[in-house]
């Protein structure tokens, strides 16, 4: 080996030897909390300044500035997140919005400290812990990874630690202290983070954007290790090292040369790109924060107050006004994550990114410098930049349709990064390049007005965004993307439209803050302050425009008025408290002043309470008969069918009737199962007698799932046809719900196939076949809580199988939801309202074929009575039903077939009355 390999590959093991600390931190933070830190960067930034001060300020010795550096300050910070930040939101539930929000939070509050303390200059003179040379790093490497390992697979506590990653709360149930658990992972990962920092501050300027960004560029060993394998993180951080530093030696000539440096320089940032957009993702849950009750809306003198500030600045000059330029242009950029993460609920890591191409963009155009464009004037150069940038938010558009959570937020995040390395920070692309001002707007005055009227069109975007068939299916894809999905909204479509509006928004805001700082700053467009922007937003209301535009003034204003970091340090405490007030900061004073403000209950007078006793005296009254859904669903008259069936039944509580009525309890022979319902509101099960055969309407065959060794699904056949209610039952892990996500389409098969009407749509998603007319609905309730009972409905009718201008009124009267209770939120509703709403959603749109999994789920019995005649009277119409119920009496009552399941199989089909007696015979037989 020649001197100089020898010499590189050295130098890429003391890099690599870094990168696999913080690889093994990630991943053992994450194992035991399901926690991805983004704060890691941070933390290691803030360390490596903490010895600086202990060594250099206060003139501690290298080894106790080093030992509580590493052993006491890191720990404990690992330990009081914890403590105090994810821990109370683990208590609430884990909801991995809210933590990943919570941990981009601890990330910019460091920052913004920092920032605060030490200032925003590089330094280059922190102590060297330990010499450049890659042996010692290596062997701690080695050593803690090995440790670790021993730890989990051969230790009681190791044993916890995969009981808790597995289920938590079973874990907790278990005897196990999981919040013990998950300190001794956070203290791990914060000393892992503390010895990165400390070991790379003497070889990177140290500043508080700088090393905080290049440890989390790093992340890519424990994306590419899928957030699980020591030993892969380990050997991917090293193999990066030493191929990162060979690559310099290489000095091509010609087009290749620049981009082969930037590569030789940023491999972990390519790693980063190929592991966030092609491997698996970790994390795939949804991630963004789920509107628990409906915005607000915000009140008309809001925005006057708003338009008076944004107008205040006309009257400023000097140096005042220079800073008010950037306002309308940040607010811009803020508009566009509204856009994305607010109405269409997805991670959006990487808006700077799209910021800074839009400014590098219109420079470009502005110089003559783009190539294949002449020079545009200034402002008709920002009109093609946004023109141009806009496609490119397919970059995190595109993996935003298979992937979410965890994984989004990394995908998105590794464009930011991508484009801030290989675009922004080289020389061919920004050497020698300024931007100007539009003709005419040169001053800030002028320039500033340009602004607003600029922001005023990004406004009406936004609107426009918000409204509308098409803001309807953005809040129903961020409120319930599978509902969505089961409504006929066309997700994928709808992402990629969210980040292309996004982009462009982006763009615009981008080439109005480059213009008013009269020059393309890459520092502005930096990805850590994407990460800023995010969280912003987030913690001033996600769907708010007005919140973006507060934050906005908010960011400018402070590290103008004060000292740099103050903005980003406030924009963190709020983010780190974003579990207490979802909504942002205006819906939580808003939510307390309700709860504060007294409400008075009106008092009779002795006159009125005598008046009262005789109005309404003081006896027992009849009991009320079912409620019964009023109005008509066309020519037809379902309503009127539905109320033929069983209208005379009651609504009180369900009395037992003669025999078993739920399966395990004992039955004295006399009544069957499919015998006679009482009268407590239980519709009576029709004849055993099957109808006459139909062609059928939706047919399975040969289904067969696997997952990994287990056969969840063995051959299955199923037919539904027009005017039957077929219904599948059998024990929990028969392979019911399996078959139900087939025929769904939120599935699909290994083998088998499933036909609509003889056209094979096994491949077609579960949003192409409700377009179909094959609509479903969820045993967890799938309705769109931020939008109206009305708007809900209206998301089916708009798209589903037919357009019927009526079909939305028609619902609403059908299932008792017209009047008041149309225009109300869907959130905080009760149960049994919004099982009625998720029905009407779905015979809004005109479905041939109703899939219902476990429908009476929630129900009292008032409701399930009125449930099942209304299904008969779809089923009259000539609908093809499917049930997956678990309420045998309401099977018994409801359905011409039972389908029984066992082990993934089909073991018995025929009338309920045959089936039902049957299964009581092999229940007994089971010993159950």
């Amino acid at each position: 080996m020649s001197s100089l390999t020898y010499d590189l590959t050295l130098a890429g093991l003391s890099v690599g030897s870094a990168a696999a600390l913080t690889g093994i931190g990630l991943i053992v933070t994450y194992r035991a909390t399901g926690v991805l830190n983004f704060a890691h960067g941070a933390i290691a930034m803030v360390c490596a300044y903490c010895l600086r001060q202990c060594v250099l300020e206060w003139g501690w010795p290298l080894w106790l500035g080093a030992a509580v550096t590493l052993l006491v300050l890191a720990p404990g910070l690992g330990v009081v997140l914890e403590r105090f930040v994810f821990r109370p939101l683990a208590v609430l539930g884990g909801d991995p919005a809210q933590t990943l929000v919570a941990s981009i939070g601890v990330f910019v509050l460091l920052v913004g400290g920092a920032a605060l303390l030490w200032g925003q200059g590089a330094r280059d003179d922190a102590p060297v812990l330990v010499p450049d040379e890659p042996w010692g790093q290596l062997a701690v490497v080695l050593g803690l990874a090995a440790g670790v390992t021993a730890v989990v697979r051969w230790t009681r506590f190791g044993r916890e630690l995969r009981a808790v990653v597995d289920d938590r709360r079973l874990a907790v149930l278990g005897g196990i202290d999981a919040d013990r658990v998950a300190a001794t992972g956070w203290a791990f990962g914060s000393f892992t983070a503390g010895l990165t920092g400390v070991l790379l501050a003497p070889y990177v300027r140290l500043d508080p954007y700088g090393l905080s960004l290049l440890v989390m560029e790093v992340v890519a060993v424990a994306v590419a290790a899928r957030m699980r394998s020591l030993t892969v993180a380990v050997v991917v951080a090293l193999g990066i090292g030493v191929a990162q530093s060979q690559l310099t030696r290489l000095h091509p000539s010609g087009w290749a040369e620049p981009l082969l440096q930037a590569v030789g320089t940023n491999l972990f940032v390519v790693t980063l790109l190929v592991a966030a957009l092609v491997l698996p993702g970790a994390g795939e849950r949804d991630a963004l924060p789920r509107t628990v009750t409906a915005r607000a809306a915000t009140p008309p003198g809001a925005w006057i107050v708003v338009l008076v500030l944004f107008l205040l600045p006309l009257g400023l000059a000097g140096q005042d006004l220079h800073t008010s330029v950037q306002v309308p242009a940040l607010a811009v950029i803020l508009l566009s994550l509204v856009v994305v993460t607010g109405r269409g609920g997805q991670i959006s890591l990487g808006q700077a990114g799209y910021a800074g191409l839009g400014a590098l963009f219109t420079a470009l155009l502005a110089s003559g410098r783009f190539p294949g464009l002449p020079r545009l004037p200034e402002l008709a150069a920002l009109a093609v930049a946004v023109v141009l940038v806009a496609p490119l938010g397919l970059l995190t558009g595109w993996p935003a349709i298979g992937r979410r959570g965890l994984a989004l937020a990394l995908a998105t995040f590794a464009v930011g990064v991508g484009v801030s390395r290989f675009v922004f920070a080289q020389p061919y692309a920004t050497a020698g390049l300024a931007l100007g001002r539009p003709a005419g707007f040169d001053g800030d005055r002028a320039y500033y007005v340009l602004e607003l009227l600029l922001l005023a069109v990004a406004l009406l975007a936004t609107h426009a965004l918000r409204r509308g068939r098409t803001g309807r299916a953005l809040a129903a894809m961020r409120d319930h993307e599978r509902g969505a999905q089961a409504a006929g909204v066309r997700v994928p479509s709808l992402k990629l439209l969210a980040f292309v509006a996004g982009a462009a928004l982006a763009a615009l805001g981008g080439a109005m803050l480059g213009m008013g700082l009269r020059a393309f700053d890459a520092g502005a467009y930096d990805p850590v302050r994407g990460l800023l922007w995010f969280a912003a937003v987030v913690v001033l209301g996600a769907d708010s425009t007005l919140g973006a535009l507060a934050a906005a003034a908010l960011l400018v204003g402070l590290d103008a008025g004060t000292r740099g970091g103050v903005a980003a340090a406030l924009v963190g405490i709020l983010a780190i408290l974003v579990g207490r007030f979802p909504g942002g900061p205006y819906e939580a004073l808003r939510t307390t002043a309700e709860h504060l403000r007294p409400r008075r209950t009106p008092a009779l007078t002795e006159a009125g309470l005598r008046a009262r006793a005789l109005l309404h005296p003081a006896e027992p009254q009849p009991p009320r008969r079912a409620p019964v859904p009023t109005g008509a669903t066309g020519a037809t008259g379902v309503v009127r069918r539905a109320r033929g069936a069983g209208a005379t039944e009651s609504a009180g509580a369900r009395e037992p009737r003669e025999g078993r009525t739920r399966r395990g309890e004992p039955r004295d022979g006399k009544t069957r199962r499919g015998g006679p319902r009482d009268r407590e509101g239980v519709p009576e099960r029709r004849p055993t007698a099957t109808a006459p055969a139909t062609t059928p309407l939706l047919t399975a065959r040969g289904l067969h799932v696997r997952y990994g060794g287990f056969t969840a699904l063995d051959e299955v056949d199923l037919d539904l046809s027009p005017g039957r209610i077929t219904a599948v039952v059998g024990p929990n892990g028969a392979g019911k719900s399996t078959l139900f996500h087939c025929l769904a389409g939120t599935l699909r098969p290994a083998r088998g196939t499933v036909r609509l009407g003889g056209r094979d749509i096994t491949a077609l998603s579960a949003q192409a076949r409700t377009r179909l007319g094959v609509a479903r609905t969820f045993q967890q309730l799938a309705v769109f809580p931020s939008l109206t009972v009305a708007e809900n409905v209206r998301v089916g009718a708009e798209q589903g199988r037919v357009a019927d201008p009526g079909a939305v009124e028609r619902a609403l009267r059908l299932f008792g939801l017209d009047g008041p209770l149309r225009a109300r939120p869907a959130a905080a509703l009760p149960t049994g309202t919004l099982r009625r709403v998720e029905l009407a959603r779905v015979l809004a749109g005109g479905p041939r074929v109703l899939l219902l999994d476990e429908p009476a789920a929630g129900l009292d019995t008032a409701e399930v009575a009125a449930l099942a005649r209304i299904l008969k009277a779809l089923a009259a119409e000539g609908t093809a039903l499917l049930v997956v119920e678990h309420d045998l009496d309401l099977v018994a009552g409801l359905a011409d077939v039972v389908q029984v399941m066992t082990a993934g199989r089909v073991v018995a089909s025929g009338p309920p009355g045959h089936i039902l007696d049957a299964l009581d015979v092999l229940e007994q037989g089971s010993g159950r």
